[in-house]
């Protein structure tokens, strides 16, 4: 890789993004994790929101990534992509996956407590992508 001068910057990370086959409900799951996307955004065909520290989390639907690669084919099976949201405590966990999978979305791993001294579990968002809820134990 060629090295950066002092006078021109690296590229700074900035964007995750994603492919979805139904924005309205992709959004929806990620309003429940709190990001604040307005209603309008459910019938776009694009849509970012920026999170903590400025990173943005981005959404395509299919016919805009086809409009790159017009063979696109949604991926399937595990290890997509996965996204950690950290909450405010272990019981936090318990909640936020609760009220994810009463409202219908897959829970993949019920909440436990790791070995590495978190309280953990994984909801899967409504293209399959693995969303880690945690929080330090104690």
């Amino acid at each position: 890789m060629e090295q950066h001068s002092k006078d021109r910057p690296a590229p700074r990370f900035d964007m995750i993004g994603m492919v979805t086959a139904d924005m309205a409900a992709t959004l929806a799951f990620y309003r429940r994790l709190g990001l604040d996307i307005p209603a309008e955004a459910d019938g776009e065909q694009h849509v970012e929101v920026a999170g903590p520290g400025g990173v943005r989390l981005g959404w395509d639907t299919v016919e805009v990534i086809r409009t790159m690669y017009p063979d696109y084919r949604m991926p399937t099976g595990e290890g997509r992509v996965s996204l950690a949201f950290r909450c405010a405590d272990a019981a936090d966990v318990d909640r936020v996956y609760r009220e994810l999978t009463e409202a219908g979305h897959h829970g993949e791993k019920a909440p436990w407590d790791a070995f590495w001294g978190q309280r953990y579990a994984v909801v899967l968002d409504p293209e399959g992508n693995g969303i880690d809820l945690f929080a330090p134990l104690g």
